[in-house]
């Protein structure tokens, strides 16, 4: 498998702005990021195509599930095996032995690009996040592809699995709170994901169908650096501020797996935009309240692009404005939503194509299975 990625590495100045974030000694630098998908590339209705014949059986309704795809404003996705070759994958032992091999490449690539963006070498690499919810491995995905990378034996591992779409936010989250108390170290975020394997054969239910039109496949790594080594080396990039986690009540069916013998069965409720509705706006403007800061003192919005009417619900209840979420529905356009790795493909294309003045505050954003969401406070 050939691997088609881009590369980006962040740089930032101390802000001089009323209003915005300074730095501070107990901040993380991100120094590198690598988004990277895998090399089979579609269009939306060949994939609608293909779904119905995986899917829907003799007596499926195609007109049905055109119209879910239609409404995805998906335009392209990639998978990790040619099209044509899903049609043998026929239980979950070939979908899981699939993502495997698929996702030990993948990450592999990742980290390696993420490394070599950040000038570091993978020895000096301390601590590393893996996180996917889209196939089960152990040894974890960090383990298999830590000698092939050239990490030290005694690196520090951390697996996660269960947060889904949030844990690409979660992630960069957890490495600020290690990095606070480790402010030598090196700690890297691993994030996989091949929702194409998930996909529930002959399972005509709506979740089903809106997960074949809506979800890619793709990797994304991030690599940061604690206080004292990032004014050691002297070392750019946008910073980690703060962050906030928030577990919504009586919401664990609005989104996750049912784990059965035919593998991982999405759950996906027509709520998720109401649960955003009712939470989200008062969870950011208290977030950024606590720091000083309202919603029109952010300067890019790195949004998970959870789909349409979530990206429409996150622009209600936070009064955005008309662009402040291009950069989420170009991703969502080009390569779907890629679970937990999409906000760092929108991390990335952010600072490729509308980088954010320096020393200016910025937000990632979140939401995923609990139901839940996660805030990061960045400063560009």
């Amino acid at each position: 498998m050939s691997i088609a990625h881009t590369q980006t590495q962040f740089r930032t100045s101390p802000s001089t702005q009323p209003g915005t974030p300074r730095p501070a000694s107990g901040r993380t630098t991100v120094t590198g990021v690598c988004a990277v998908v895998p090399p089979h590339r579609y269009q939306q209705c060949q994939l609608t195509q293909m779904f119905a014949d995986y899917c829907l059986g003799d007596d499926g309704d195609i007109r049905l599930l055109q119209r879910l795809h239609a409404n995805t404003d998906v335009d392209t996705r990639h998978l990790v095996r040619p099209l044509e070759n899903y049609l043998d994958l026929h239980t979950f032992d070939d979908c899981n032995n699939t993502f495997i091999d698929g996702a030990v490449e993948l990450g592999t690539a990742a980290v390696t690009g993420a490394l070599i963006r950040s000038h570091i070498r993978p020895d000096e690499v301390d601590l590393i996040v893996s996180t996917t919810v889209t196939g089960v491995a152990a040894p974890s995905l960090e383990a298999r592809i830590a000698a092939r990378i050239g990490l030290r034996p005694d690196v520090k591992r951390i697996p996660i699995f269960g947060l889904g779409c949030v844990a690409g936010a979660a992630g960069i989250a957890r490495l600020h709170d290690y990095l606070l108390g480790h402010p030598d170290d090196v700690a890297v975020l691993l994030s996989v994901e091949l929702c194409s394997l998930t996909v529930q054969r002959n399972d005509h239910s709506i979740a089903n169908l809106v997960a074949t039109g809506l979800f890619g496949d793709g990797a994304a790594a991030v690599v940061t650096v604690g206080a004292r080594r990032a004014e050691r080396t002297g070392t750019a990039g946008p910073r980690v501020v703060a962050s906030r986690s928030h577990l919504y009540p009586d919401t664990e069916r609005t989104m996750g797996w049912d784990v059965g013998a035919s593998g991982l069965k999405i759950v996906l409720d027509a709520q998720v935009p109401l649960v955003i509705e009712k939470y989200l706006g008062a969870d950011v403007r208290s977030f950024l309240a606590d720091h000083g800061l309202t919603t029109t003192d952010i300067t890019a919005w790195v949004c998970h692009p959870g789909g349409p009417k979530v990206i429409r619900a996150v622009e209600s209840e936070l009064d955005l404005p008309a662009q402040a979420l291009e950069m989420t529905r170009r991703s969502l356009a080009a390569v779907g939503n890629l679970s937990s790795s999409s906000v760092l493909h929108v991390l990335r294309d952010t600072l490729d194509h509308r980088p954010p003045p320096p020393g200016t505050p910025g937000l990632m954003m979140a939401m995923g299975p609990g139901f839940c969401s996660e805030l990061v406070l960045l400063e560009w």
